[in-house]
């Protein structure tokens, strides 16, 4: 990597971008199984994720389940609910090829993901941890993508300055609060416009 470059890391959500969206695309499946409607099952469960604190490591996943059976009416926890969200979560392999081409030019990678211990569950099953430097969980990190504060947090252990960053997400709430602190961003939407950003940033080639 040349040392004019702008960019020194490139951090990548995983539901979404390096995977597509499990997490909505279950619940879209569980609200249609038990007659409910799938927006409000997925605004439910997003509040309910946090305020159970288990995305930040402070809660359970029975609790998380908990609550989002009583605000919904979704029936009480079955072993099967999150199997239909894990199953759900499938990796882009365009975008580990692009990891792994920016990782050889020198570029530091890293997950920065608002999961809970599923991501480490699905790290068992996928094994795509290894394509990155670093793993940055909500779940272990005790803070998440809600509160700016993290990409700070996540840029000094790094050891980079937030505008050497590169964060690409698809929540755009997200991408707001990281580009406020400093970072770079890029609101992913599809491959094409990702893989031309990226080489837009950093003058590599990307297939697609």
């Amino acid at each position: 990597m040349n040392e004019t470059t702008v960019i020194h890391a490139v951090l990548f959500d995983y539901g979404g971008v390096l995977a597509e969206e499990g997490f909505q695309n279950g619940l879209y499946a569980l609200a249609r199984r038990y007659g409910l409607d799938p927006e409000e099952l997925i605004a439910a469960a997003a509040e309910a994720v946090y305020a159970s604190g288990y995305v930040t490591g402070r809660g359970s996943e029975a609790e998380f389940w908990s609550r989002l059976s009583a605000r919904t009416g979704l029936p009480p926890y079955r072993p099967g609910f999150t199997t239909e969200i894990l199953d759900r979560f499938v990796l882009r392999p365009f975008l580990l090829r692009a990891v792994d081409r920016l990782r050889r030019a020198g570029y530091q990678l890293a997950i920065l993901s608002d999961q809970t211990d599923w991501l480490d569950r699905l790290n068992r099953r996928d094994a795509f941890f290894d394509h990155f430097d670093q793993v940055f969980n909500s779940y272990h990190l005790g803070k998440g993508k809600r509160d700016a504060a993290l990409f700070l947090d996540v840029a000094a252990r790094l050891q980079l300055p937030p505008e050497r960053i590169l964060f690409i997400d698809d929540n755009a709430g997200h991408v707001e609060r990281a580009a406020r602190v400093g970072l770079k961003v890029h609101l992913f939407v599809d491959q094409a416009s990702c893989l031309e950003f990226l080489q837009q940033q950093t003058g590599l080639v990307f297939p697609a």
